[in-house]
């Protein structure tokens, strides 16, 4: 749809101007969620100790991540009637508690717009192709998906 945007860059974003553009599409829309993920100044998994990070790197493939990213929408949209979508993704080095991506989604009604913006995430974290290298204190290192996060992709199939 015209009125997504979907950005892979580098420089940091506004969260008052994405929101602003997402109400001023919103047509006929009663609810606008949106999420901000922040850089982490630590890593934790299930099979990792607690480690403190002092920044990223995030690479990506251009052309096939924002194609991977339209996709994704174009899924959401199949299964909520959305207003308009906005996902902002940056990559590049950040340092802990930059903003690293932005998931707005305006609909009619709030059920719709919660469950589109964690099904955006949800599948942004598995299915997009982005590669993360935390800079830590017992040396860089290439971040593999966590085991959570591919199990909440996997409740929204069938």
């Amino acid at each position: 749809m015209s009125d997504d945007i979907i950005v892979v860059q580098e420089e940091d974003f506004s969260h008052t101007q994405l929101y602003d553009q997402l109400r001023s599409y919103s047509g006929q829309g009663g609810a606008i969620v949106t999420f901000t993920g922040l850089v982490r100044d630590f890593h934790s998994d299930e099979n990792v100790d607690r480690e403190t990070v002092s920044g990223i790197f995030l690479e990506y493939y251009p052309g096939m991540t924002e194609s991977s990213l339209k996709s994704i929408v174009a899924l959401a949209r199949e299964r909520w009637s959305l207003c308009a979508v906005s996902v902002v993704h940056r990559v590049g080095e950040l340092q802990p508690k930059d903003q690293i991506v932005f998931v707005g989604v305006c609909s009619e009604h709030r059920q719709a717009a919660f469950e589109a913006s964690h099904f955006i995430m949800d599948y942004l974290k598995t299915q997009a192709p982005f590669w993360k290298k935390e800079r830590r204190a017992s040396g860089d290192c290439w971040v593999d998906a966590k085991t959570s996060d591919t199990l909440a992709a996997q409740r929204w199939k069938g």
